[in-house]
């Protein structure tokens, strides 16, 4: 999922948003992605009390991928709702793809420093 948002977000900043066919593909991603999270946190501490063992991670990382994951959506909901209004791109949007870098690096680098997990794990063919 990471993959693709970032490569559609290159995409995105490439073609000047000027496809609304690959805008409308990065939002229904966009929508998926906070699910992924959600779905991750639930793996790693259940819906109990995830609020304050995420708040109390020592990892800088962890931190600011929690402080990230948060400024993201709540940019993508402010530039979803100008897009859909006006059908053009934005400041909003700019501000948008800076911090969802700003997410995607750490994200990355999250994911990267755990492929051993998942290269470990055994499934059936």
């Amino acid at each position: 999922m990471t993959a693709f948002t970032l490569a559609s977000s290159i995409l995105l900043e490439a073609t000047g948003s000027r496809h609304s066919s690959w805008i409308w593909i990065h939002i229904i991603m966009g929508c998926m992605f906070p699910g992924n999270v959600v779905w991750h946190l639930y793996l790693h501490f259940g819906w109990k009390a995830w609020f304050q063992k995420l708040r109390k991670q020592v990892s800088p990382v962890t931190r600011s991928l929690a402080i990230f994951t948060l400024l993201t959506i709540i940019s993508a909901v402010v530039a979803f709702i100008h897009w859909v209004g006006s059908f053009t791109h934005s400041a909003l949007g700019g501000i948008h793809g800076k911090i969802g870098l700003a997410f995607l690096i750490p994200t990355i680098g999250h994911t990267i420093k755990r492929i051993g997990f998942y290269r470990s794990k055994r499934y059936p063919v």
